[in-house]
């Protein structure tokens, strides 16, 4: 894995500081299922703890693999993982600063940007867009088929609401006219509302979809709604989760943040290319509750690792659709350019 800028930043940042009287100090590696080199060397004194927080789901599934190499023993830093069971629980531990780091949906985090006065930076966009469109009728096959549907769907008021909109209206149809939404609090509410026939045409995201098509015979996945929105915004991605950092901790931690970076991005492509290794991960850590069900979920979940100006461009675009559909939905105002760390 090619070194980006912001690890060698770092290093020459440490080097500075340390002097070349410092001692080397090569992280171990991952030794299972295939042992893995670091790309680099740190000089640094001692590894740095780091606090991170991820909500479970798709937002947490790119951090499975450094996750068990702390548990192993193989991550450089000293990381402290908390799973969230809702985004609500973030914001506290950063306003106490019980967190340096969280991975959080996309509009959560320049609505936590605006609410703490800029005391936040972005750091990489981790997940794309991870919504599907499922039907029992084997009748939606484009956008256009949704029309005089009903929708069942969560996410009331934030980015999968939005989302849905833009694309339906970039279609030319009008919600709320041409079709119509049923939203519901939980994910297992749908399912039980298709598997029972009360619903025909649903909106989940992943790991639901692949849990609800595993469960219910005549049930198909229909749109990729990512897909969907690279058709009519070619230009930036539908971003469901952003890594952030608080800004006193990113300043006065740079090279261990570097590091954590590094080994985000080698965790990302560990799930995103060993799929049944991955999987596995998944199952062991709760968040997928069965092997096949990760393998099928895994490859629809879009996650990705952006930073620096693409990770700025596809934000930008991003929270301006946002904010045009509904400015409270990222806090009111656009991001300012001090929200994007750019090495």
């Amino acid at each position: 894995m090619k070194k980006n800028l912001l690890l060698t930043l770092a290093i020459l940042a440490i080097m500075l500081q340390v002097g070349c009287a410092s001692q080397l100090v090569t992280p171990a590696v991952y030794e299972t299922p295939e042992p893995t080199e670091p790309s680099a060397t740190y000089e640094i004194l001692e590894p740095t703890t780091i606090r991170v927080a991820a909500l479970r789901g798709p937002t947490a599934l790119g951090l499975l693999r450094l996750m068990d190499k702390q548990e192993r023993g193989y991550a450089f830093n000293n990381y402290q993982f908390e799973l969230l069971g809702s985004p609500d629980e973030v914001p506290p531990l950063l306003v106490r600063g019980e967190v340096d780091v969280a991975a959080v949906p996309g509009n959560l985090a320049a609505v936590l940007y605006n609410r703490l006065e800029g005391e936040i930076q972005a750091l990489a966009v981790v997940t794309l867009g991870v919504l599907h469109v499922v039907d029992t009728t084997n009748e939606i096959h484009s956008i256009a088929d949704l029309a005089g549907r009903i929708i069942f769907a969560s996410g009331q008021g934030a980015t999968p609401e939005f989302a849905l909109n833009y694309v339906l209206i970039q279609n030319g149809l009008i919600p709320e006219e041409d079709v119509f939404v049923e939203f519901r609090a939980e994910q297992t509410e749908i399912a039980a509302l298709l598997e029972t026939g009360q619903a025909e045409v649903a909106l989940l995201p992943e790991p639901f979809v692949s849990t609800a098509l595993a469960r219910i015979d005549n049930l198909r996945l229909a749109l990729d709604l990512t897909e969907e929105w690279n058709q009519v915004q070619p230009d930036y991605g539908l971003i469901m989760s952003v890594v952030i950092a608080r800004k006193e901790f990113l300043e006065n931690n740079l090279e261990a943040v570097a590091i954590f970076m590094e080994e985000y991005a080698e965790s990302i492509e560990f799930m995103t290319t060993s799929t049944s290794e991955g999987a596995q991960l998944a199952v062991d850590f709760g968040l997928i509750p069965g092997v096949d069900i990760a393998e099928s979920a895994l490859p629809r979940t879009h996650i990705v690792f952006l930073t620096g100006e693409e990770m700025k461009q596809n934000l930008i675009g991003f929270y301006n659709v946002l904010y045009n559909a509904e400015p409270a939905s990222i806090g009111g105002e656009l991001p300012e350019e001090s929200f994007f760390f750019l090495p």
